[in-house]
């Protein structure tokens, strides 16, 4: 599934969406290479987000939730990470 942060499209894996809340919740995985890894940390350090989900005509303002890594050092070519992203509405 396509899911858009800023204007920016990733292929999400693993997707939750919990519209049912007051607040929207959307987590899941995505792939971070090491060619990636510098665009894709600082679009995620400005940590204010226009969440659009095409494929369900869904859009709404979020902040993160929760982020993890399976890798910590990207700036190695060649390398691959699994990145997870919990976003919550404003």
């Amino acid at each position: 599934m396509v899911i858009v942060l800023n204007n920016h499209e990733f292929i999400a894996r693993d997707v939750k969406l919990n519209d049912e809340k007051e607040k929207t919740e959307l987590s899941f995985y995505f792939k971070v290479t090491s060619e990636t890894y510098h665009d894709i940390t600082v679009l995620l350090y400005e940590n204010n987000f226009f969440v659009q989900i095409p494929e369900k005509s869904i859009n709404f303002s979020a902040t993160i939730g929760q982020y993890a890594t399976s890798i910590t050092n990207l700036y190695e070519e060649g390398k691959e990470g699994d990145f997870f992203l919990s976003l919550v509405e404003k």
